[in-house]
């Protein structure tokens, strides 16, 4: 439960199905004065978890990242915000970070303490059984504790980013994400990214030319490997850097097939 003194902000969290996750996201920011979790409607117990921790929580479909998360800032009683995804944690690096932010020379909590209207902060995955550091993983800068006056939720889905008015500040303590539970998992969600992305293309006039879906996939190899470090981490950079090639593929594939308009399978090929 929370700590004492707690500090002047709401914890807020959009979940469906995430009951392995929802308790250890909650239980990494326990100085918060209230936590809220928006549930797309969940059919396992993330519900129950949040609520026995001593969450408050709303209930609306899921219609989309960015919708969601703006419906759920609404949610929330305190102009700061933390806006947290259900497999993230927030470190004690982090938490400490945070905590001495909201407090004064005088050493009292105050929201008005924070010099920024809102604050980035590394985020450090795992996965493959490490932490990913290379592929440009990391450090996967994320604007997450904010001023929801003066800041929404923007992007195309699935690419949500906060937008914000006023200064940013930077901080240095990791926010710790496990996204995956394993190679089957990612390609399943691949899979859903994939066709949002896709979708978002062709919304906005993009076509999936041919030379895109054999250029772009070894193009991104590329990057990820060699360009971004992915070869530091080993076998595990290079299994993802092939991942990258995938996720590409499967995105201009499923654009194409937009165009064209023939149904899609998870594979990024048409049904005939």
């Amino acid at each position: 439960m929370a700590a004492s003194p707690c500090l002047p902000l709401s914890v807020v969290i959009i979940a469906q199905n995430e009951s392995d996750h929802i308790l250890a996201c909650l239980e990494s920011a326990p100085f918060a004065a209230e936590w809220v979790v928006l549930d797309g409607g969940s059919t396992d117990n993330t519900v129950a978890l949040a609520e026995e921790f001593g969450a408050r929580v709303e209930h609306r479909p899921f219609a989309g990242w960015i919708e969601q998360k703006n419906a759920a800032l609404a949610l929330c009683k305190h102009d700061w915000v933390l806006s947290l995804d259900a497999d993230e944690r927030v470190s004690p690096a982090l938490a400490q970070e945070i905590f001495q932010l909201f407090t004064t020379a005088e050493g009292e909590i105050s929201a008005d303490a924070p010099s920024c209207s809102g604050y980035r902060m590394p985020r450090l995955s795992y996965h493959l059984g490490r932490w990913i550091r290379g592929g440009g993983w990391y450090p996967d800068r994320k604007l997450r504790l904010f001023r929801r006056s003066l800041g929404f939720w923007g992007g195309r889905d699935p690419h949500d980013k906060v937008q914000l008015q006023g200064a940013v500040g930077e901080l240095r303590g990791d926010l710790l994400h496990y996204p995956y539970r394993d190679l089957a998992h990612h390609r399943t969600k691949m899979d859903r990214y994939t066709q949002t992305a896709a979708e978002r293309l062709f919304e906005d006039g993009r076509r999936g030319a041919w030379w895109r879906r054999w250029l772009m996939p070894p193009l991104a190899f590329l990057r990820a490997f060699f360009l971004r470090g992915g070869f530091r981490d080993g076998w595990v950079g290079l299994r993802l850097a092939c991942l990258e090639v995938r996720y590409e593929w499967l995105r201009y594939s499923k654009l194409y097939a937009l165009e064209r308009g023939e149904p899609v399978n998870k594979a990024g090929g048409t049904q005939r």
